[in-house]
């Protein structure tokens, strides 16, 4: 910000002070970026006050050019600066929220979701005020950063004769500290925080590159994938099977302090009510490839037997034909198979690849009631009109179905409220239970209140699918539900697993009997030591448990 030559003729001492206060200004922008960390719990004064080593180097590189070269080099550092932390930024959002950093390779269509997510959060008006003033930000860091190092570099040009000892100097005291390990309150004094976080950054991109390669050979490898159709699950031939994931029931669920003992009180308690309806249920525990979201990593990992942690292994592993478990039902002839997913707002072009012969989005169900935040019906809903369009119907097979239950997605206000099967109608029933629920700012803001309405929120779901099948089912009806993922990191907390539940209920003995060697825990609820598989092995173990013949596929 140059003073004006009347101003600073008129009152000398005043524009010396706001030109002392725009450069303090301006290497203060310079080295909070340097320094800045990629996670929330690193924002601590104490990282603040180290020597980074990228301001010492910068330094001696603009004091050793011309001025021209040096404008225009300080002008790419200084953009290069914002840039790197709008990306720490990112991966602090992404680390609260997913419980990992940001890639820049993939995960740039994941805003468009957090768009979506801040608009049912706090309304359409206030989630476009964000974006723009995310964009604003963004504009503001790298055209603000780029300008204040230009800044620095001219004052550093025209007091060379200090300024180059200085920097000795400081080059000097960095070298001697990162030497000497000195460290204050266990942060080391020398740092080059702005060079590592690059490295880790172009470390991803490269990481990112390699998998895509290697995943789609791995992907290619299926030990069923040549399994012909009559050795495809033969030991659950005239079973009604469902399978249903539960969005955000992790672990936390069944043992946080705060939010466990109202969800392990309904667990047993449903547990108990579906035995005297003559079903038995065992449970054990799955480690999700995803965290936090992207929900699709989690079912298709479940579904398909490989490891989906990212979106390039998803778009990969969808293109292909590797065998899911719903495509095997569907791939013997015996059983319709049908999708109720009632996040889908549009196209779907994976229901091919899950093998579903019919999917149900969010338009398909009759619903006529309030969308619950980002859910766009409750489940107790979409439950019954599974039930009405194709669980209740007469059939000349059995039936396969896929359901996505999405009443514990965050952020958890309102909560659904159960309500009388008999009155859910075309759901307008929801509107005075919408009205009457917490809003979503409020329960965003606050954590204690996120862990609790979290809790409702699991409590709600269980209950709407156990009372399904205990009002729906059969002899022949065969439930496997399980989560998705851990809920956000902010609820589940800093260091928690990616551990989710996974149930299977059926009448008939025999169907348990079959995973007797599991030793999942009896009831709906997992025992705390009960076996712990990564969600990629439950595809293999359950097609083997039910009969199904391996006849590999090369890679």
């Amino acid at each position: 910000m140059p003073v004006s030559p009347r101003l600073r003729d008129a009152h000398p001492a005043a524009a010396r002070a706001v030109r002392r206060g725009v450069h303090a200004l301006a290497a203060a922008l310079v080295l909070g970026a340097l320094l800045l960390p990629d996670t929330l719990a690193g924002l601590r004064p104490d990282r603040f006050a180290r020597i980074p080593a990228e301001a010492v180097v910068g330094a001696v590189l603009l004091l050793s050019l011309p001025r021209r070269p040096r404008i225009v080099a300080a002008a790419l550092c200084g953009a290069g600066t914002g840039v790197l932390t709008v990306l720490n930024l990112l991966d602090m959002g992404f680390t609260e929220y997913l419980g990992r950093s940001f890639d820049v390779v993939l995960d740039w269509g994941l805003l468009d979701d957090a768009h979506a997510y801040a608009g049912d959060a706090m309304g359409g008006t206030a989630a476009d005020a964000a974006a723009v003033g995310a964009v604003l930000l963004v504009l503001l860091l790298v055209t603000g950063l780029a300008l204040a190092t230009v800044r620095l570099g001219e004052l550093l040009a025209r007091h060379r004769s200090r300024a180059a000892p200085g920097a000795l100097v400081a080059g000097t005291v960095w070298i001697t500290c990162t030497a000497l390990g000195l460290q204050v309150s266990g942060v080391p004094v020398a740092s080059d925080r702005a060079a590592g976080a690059v490295q880790a950054q172009a470390r991803r991109v490269v990481e990112t590159l390699r998998d895509e390669a290697a995943f789609a050979r791995e992907a290619r490898a299926d030990a069923f994938g040549a399994t012909p159709p009559d050795r495809l699950v033969p030991d659950l031939r005239g079973k009604d099977v469902v399978f249903a994931f539960v969005e955000s029931y992790g672990r936390t669920a069944v043992e946080d302090p705060l939010i466990a003992p109202g969800v392990t009180r309904t667990l047993d308690a449903r547990t108990e009510v579906l035995a005297r309806a003559g079903y038995r249920a065992r449970s054990g525990w799955l480690t999700s490839a995803t965290f936090g979201g992207s929900s699709w990593l989690g079912h298709s990992t479940a579904l398909s037997g490989l490891w989906i942690d990212n979106q390039q292994r998803y778009r990969t592993v969808t293109a292909g034909d590797h065998l899911t478990l719903t495509k095997a039902f569907e791939r013997t002839g015996a059983w319709d198979t049908v999708g109720v997913m009632p996040g889908v707002q549009k196209a779907w072009p994976e229901a091919g690849w899950y093998g579903l012969d019919k999917v149900y989005d969010a338009f398909d169900l009759g619903y006529e009631g309030p969308k619950f935040s980002w859910s766009t019906m409750p489940d107790q809903y979409a439950l019954e009109a599974f039930q009405r369009l194709e669980h209740g119907r007469e059939r000349d097979r059995p039936l396969m179905a896929e359901i996505i239950l999405t009443s514990s997605h965050q952020p958890w206000a309102p909560v659904p409220e159960l309500v009388d099967w008999d009155e859910l109608g075309d759901g307008s029933v929801f509107d005075a239970v919408r009205r009457a629920g917490k809003r979503p700012a409020d329960v965003v803001a606050d954590s204690a209140g996120s862990r609790r309405e979290y809790g409702r929120s699991i409590r709600y779901s269980v209950t709407s699918l156990t009372q399904w099948l205990e009002r729906y089912g059969t002899d022949d009806t065969v439930l496997v539900f399980l989560g998705d993922h851990q809920p956000i990191a902010r609820v589940s907390g800093p260091d928690a697993s990616r551990d989710v539940p996974v149930s299977i209920v059926a009448k008939d003995p025999e169907v348990l009997e079959k995973i007797d060697g599991w030793n999942w825990t009896e009831g709906l609820r997992p025992a705390k030591d009960a076996p712990v598989w990564k969600m990629s092995a439950f595809r293999d173990r359950f097609l083997t448990a039910y009969g199904s013949t391996p006849h590999p596929t090369g890679g």
